[in-house]
């Protein structure tokens, strides 16, 4: 008797552990289809890899939604994101910067930081410079699946933070958006548990 006890509890924190599980993906992928609904202060663009001195795909696509909010007035700054990576010679932000400005945009509008590795570190190093330049709201651009856990990471630090998906990703196929899905999915349960 005991032991069927333990198989049904057992079995009911399971069903609650899959029902939570599923319910925070459904949240990741709703995050990643919403809008900013109000102009910020910043576009923050967070940090990808960068190949020499050009960004990747992933990155440079970021770096295109960020341009297209700036111009549309969205935002009045941009905040590039990412430092050097494992021997790279350059870091991701000033890579983007050097993008950006052969795009049209004027470097009065820029501001970057070069020591951030991670979504985290992006995201502190930014808020920083929202407050040296006494600003508060943020639209911050990635990719659609990263965007719940990037704007929980913002909105943590003092960010009035809204999510700014890109329109494109390279994790077009669904064997790939499952991947990066599950990945999100792990990762937003570690930030809720460890902060970090």
């Amino acid at each position: 008797m005991r032991r069927n006890g333990i198989r049904r509890v057992a079995g009911g924190l399971a069903a609650l552990l899959a029902a939570w599980l599923v319910l925070v993906a459904v949240q990741i992928v709703r995050a990643g289809n919403t809008t900013p609904t109000r102009p910020a202060d910043a576009a923050i663009v967070l940090g990808a890899a960068i190949r020499g001195d050009q960004p990747s795909p992933v990155f440079a696509a970021r770096i295109d939604h960020g341009l297209t909010l700036y111009r549309r007035g969205r935002v009045r700054t941009l905040i590039l994101t990412g430092g050097y990576g494992t021997g790279l010679r350059h870091a991701e932000s000033a890579v983007a910067r050097d993008y950006a400005i052969r795009r049209g945009i004027p470097a009065s509008a820029i501001r970057i930081e070069t020591r951030s590795r991670t979504t985290r570190e992006n995201l502190i190093e930014a808020a920083a410079l929202l407050r040296a330049n006494q600003e508060h709201s943020a639209l911050i651009v990635s990719d659609p699946l990263h965007l719940k856990r990037a704007v929980r990471m913002a909105v943590d630090l003092g960010i009035a933070a809204q999510g700014a998906p890109t329109p494109t990703t390279r994790h077009r196929g669904w064997q790939a958006r499952a991947g990066f899905l599950l990945r999100e999915v792990y990762y937003y349960n570690q930030y809720l548990v460890t902060g970090a």
